[in-house]
């Protein structure tokens, strides 16, 4: 009988070599998207996913509409587009979909895909784990990360993988060349430094809530983290902007409330002072930031990154340490993360 957990645990603990391949992948397609995008002169941008990849979608929106000259960026699940395409679509200006799916054959993805297409006359741009998937196939121009394909259900390196491509492309389209070849580095060394912690934390049962708090780029990383402790665990976890979690969530703040704080630069202040206020209430606090910043953190686990890549790029480096984290509190349950309760790795209706 195979090992609890092996493919989950292998997947994450070795995600960074995925991580290369897909800036490989970016480097061999990054002549492709220039071109995809000039002849495009695209106005408006509409993103969409299922599941993990719309929590992608939600963290790489930021990116695009901070960074590129679009008149509006759009996310919503695949469902959405397909059923509601009114409350999604622009009127109107030169829209361009970016689709994103693990294994492509998602079907609300895919038929959102077409149904914009059809409805839009527009093209269509996706990111994929399967060149050869129907998503792919229906696309202009696809960016595929190939060593994100996994055995498990639970989308780990493969969600890496994807946010790396996308976050590179976004960065690309408005600065040129992204500096981002130290980020597989900073992920070995975060798993070296701090997997222990994360072990740690995961396998506490005297935690019995967790909230997962992220603004700009981080909310959709902090949705992600939640789902991977519900898939995984079956814990309560949900996941908030900072400084909403303090209308109304934060009753359910107690001592057995682990929050995790994916901290930004340009919001520091206000957001330390969130978990300063939570760990005041009784709160267990774990911090991910790129350094410590001005002061000590009020936070009873910290995690530094010290990659020294741009924060538009720093996305990947929140996610594997609460990936493993959730993993660790699974097998401490006594459950399988490599197959979660009620889940298969394809939706397909």
């Amino acid at each position: 009988m195979a090992e609890q957990g092996m493919h989950t645990r292998r997947e994450i603990l070795g995600q960074t070599a995925a991580w290369r391949a897909a800036l490989d992948e970016f480097q061999a397609r990054k002549d492709a998207l220039r071109a995809f995008w000039e002849e495009g002169q695209f106005s408006d941008l509409v993103l969409v996913g299922c599941g993990s990849t719309y929590y992608l979608s939600l963290a790489v929106a930021p990116l695009f509409q901070s960074l590129l000259p679009l008149h509006s960026v759009r996310v919503a699940p695949g469902s959405e587009l397909l059923l509601f395409p009114e409350t999604v679509l622009p009127r109107g200006g030169k829209p361009v979909l970016l689709a994103i799916s693990r294994s492509g054959r998602t079907t609300e993805t895919v038929r959102a895909a077409r149904a914009f297409r059809e409805r839009t006359g527009a093209p269509v741009w996706s990111i994929s784990c399967y060149e050869s998937s129907p998503l792919v196939q229906e696309s202009d121009l696809a960016l595929v990360a190939a060593e994100g394909k996994e055995e498990s259900v639970v989308q780990t390196r493969s969600f890496t993988s994807m946010l790396l491509l996308a976050q590179a492309s976004a960065w690309f389209l408005a600065h040129g060349e992204p500096p981002a070849d130290g980020l597989p580095a900073a992920g070995d060394r975060l798993f070296a430094e701090f997997q222990g912690l994360a072990r740690e934390l995961g396998e506490d049962l005297t935690l019995q809530r967790f909230f997962f708090l992220g603004s700009g780029p981080q909310y959709g990383l902090a949705c992600e983290a939640a789902l991977k402790v519900k898939e995984m665990t079956l814990s309560h976890a949900e996941a908030f902007h900072f400084m909403e979690f303090r209308h109304g969530p934060m009753s359910l703040v107690d001592q057995a409330t682990l929050v995790v704080g994916l901290l930004s630069e340009r919001a520091w202040d206000y957001e330390v002072e969130v978990l300063r206020e939570m760990r005041t209430l009784g709160a267990r606090v774990l911090a991910l930031a790129e350094a410590p910043g001005k002061g000590p953190l009020p936070a009873d686990g910290q995690v530094f990154f010290a990659s020294g890549v741009p924060e538009p790029l720093r996305g990947v480096l929140y996610v594997p340490l609460l990936q493993w984290m959730a993993c660790c509190r699974a097998l401490r349950k006594g459950l399988d993360p490599d197959v979660p309760k009620h889940l298969s790795a394809v939706v397909v209706l």
